[in-house]
């Protein structure tokens, strides 16, 4: 593979919230993992082509693991979504009462939330009218691009 495919490939995975890439091509395979929840630098491991084999043969042990997640967002209702990676605030202030709480009613353009981005603090609004039914990230938590935070029906 060529390396500035390969560096292209790093740096997609690096900014994204994929913690795993996987590329299979004639010349070999490509395995990109995402070092540790703080976003250390991406890791790419080359496989020979008798290696693909017996890693396509080892069982998929994480599949079973991997299966519940998706079922948990099944959650009935609207998903207000982070619009940039940043730090999450629940209040506009240390210890000040938190702008959204479960089962306050919101109203389209209302702020629930403050993301610190850069040093600059960011106000989320709500999308759409509702009532909170659950929030998803805790307050001083690291968020990403279009991480679900709030859950209105």
């Amino acid at each position: 593979m060529d390396l500035r495919k390969l560096k292209t490939l790093i740096d997609l995975v690096s900014e994204s919230n994929i913690s795993e890439l996987e590329i299979t091509e004639a010349e070999g395979k490509v395995r990109i993992v995402k070092a540790g929840a703080a976003g250390a630098a991406a890791v790419p491991m080359m496989m020979a082509p008798q290696q693909m084999v017996a890693a396509a043969a080892a069982p998929a042990a994480a599949a079973p693991a991997a299966a519940p997640a998706p079922a948990e967002p099944a959650v009935t209702g609207h998903i207000v979504k982070s619009p940039m990676v940043g730090t999450f605030y629940r209040a506009s202030s240390p210890g000040a009462k938190p702008m959204a709480e479960v089962g306050q009613a919101v109203k389209e353009g209302e702020a629930m939330c403050i993301i610190e981005a850069m040093k600059i603090m960011n106000e989320i609004e709500a999308d759409k009218s509702g009532t909170v039914t659950k929030v998803l990230v805790e307050d001083g938590q690291a968020v990403e691009f279009g991480q679900p935070l709030f859950i209105i029906e």
